[in-house]
């Protein structure tokens, strides 16, 4: 039987109700005002006082973004970059981390101790620039996916996953004559959706915002990513190249400002889209029904 509400019920559930719209709405506005900027003129956006709807709307800042090749061409870059290094990552990570998981593994503590250093010591930029520059990588896309291919930061997760897992499960598959690599890739992949799906989304995510390793190893503007050229925005260092471009930007009222949000929209649709599929493996149940009785 339901207690039936009393004044002060109901005034605590109205202050909390309108505390979390505050927050909501100070959370989502930021977000829904730069879709705002994207869908209205630019040189009317210069002019301020828009807050609730487009002034004047238009579709152009989309499409100038678009008909540059350049932003097209960074889009493609950051969206290859963060597929494959995010696959690489999450590959190399799982397998290396399934390794460590072995109690019985030859110098394990001294591999640990590897890791443990590898994380809190860097040999610098310079270093890293030298090592990548001997592996010729430099101003090649390998660069952007080669280096990311074991995050120590997730390794030292994945282990500890991998080590809860009961050994029954490895056992059993043993004694039928499964292979290492069988077991792996048929059992204990698929019992680590919830950590897997972790590691893709910041992985990924991290692929996709990175910028500093496009602005200092490489110089072919056609491997440059996305937020390269936000960056570029943002520090009003990138201009329209040429009369046309620049003739282009003036009839269709855009500006640098309203191609800044219109990248930003762009940049963040692509996590948008992934997030809910991966969202339900962060609440699943590990190891539900995966041991036998």
């Amino acid at each position: 039987m339901r207690r039936k509400k009393t004044t002060e019920d109901r005034v605590l559930d109205t202050i909390i109700s309108v505390i979390l719209f505050i927050v909501v709405f100070v959370t989502l506005y930021p977000f829904y005002y730069i879709l705002l900027i994207t869908l209205n003129a630019g040189t009317d956006t210069a002019v301020g006082g828009m807050y609730l709807w487009p002034r004047q709307f238009t579709l152009g800042n989309y499409l100038y973004f678009l008909e540059d090749p350049k932003w097209i061409s960074s889009f493609g870059i950051s969206m290859l970059r963060t597929i494959v290094g995010t696959a690489l990552g999450v590959l190399f990570t799982g397998i290396v981390a399934y390794g460590l998981a072995k109690r019985d593994l030859i110098f394990r503590k001294s591999y640990f101790l590897i890791v443990v250093v590898a994380m809190n010591f860097s040999g610098g930029l310079i270093a890293f620039y030298i090592v990548l520059k001997s592996l010729g990588l430099i101003n090649t896309f390998g660069v952007y996916v080669i280096p990311g291919m074991l995050n120590l930061f997730f390794l030292l997760i994945a282990i500890t996953f991998f080590t809860e897992i009961p050994e029954e499960l490895g056992e059993s598959a043993r004694i039928d004559g499964a292979s290492e690599v069988r077991i792996f890739t048929k059992i204990i992949l698929p019992v680590s959706m919830p950590l897997l799906a972790t590691m893709s989304l910041f992985i990924g995510s991290g692929q996709w915002n990175a910028w500093l390793d496009s602005a200092y190893f490489v110089q072919d503007e056609g491997l440059r990513t996305l937020t390269y050229r936000m960056m570029q925005v943002i520090n009003q260092t990138m201009v329209p190249s040429g009369e046309a471009q620049s003739a282009a930007m003036s009839r269709s009222s855009v500006t640098p400002f309203s191609i800044q949000a219109t990248a930003m929209v762009v940049s963040i649709v692509p996590i948008l889209g992934v997030y809910p599929f991966l969202q339900k493996y962060f609440v699943s149940g590990m190891m539900l029904g995966s041991v036998k009785g």
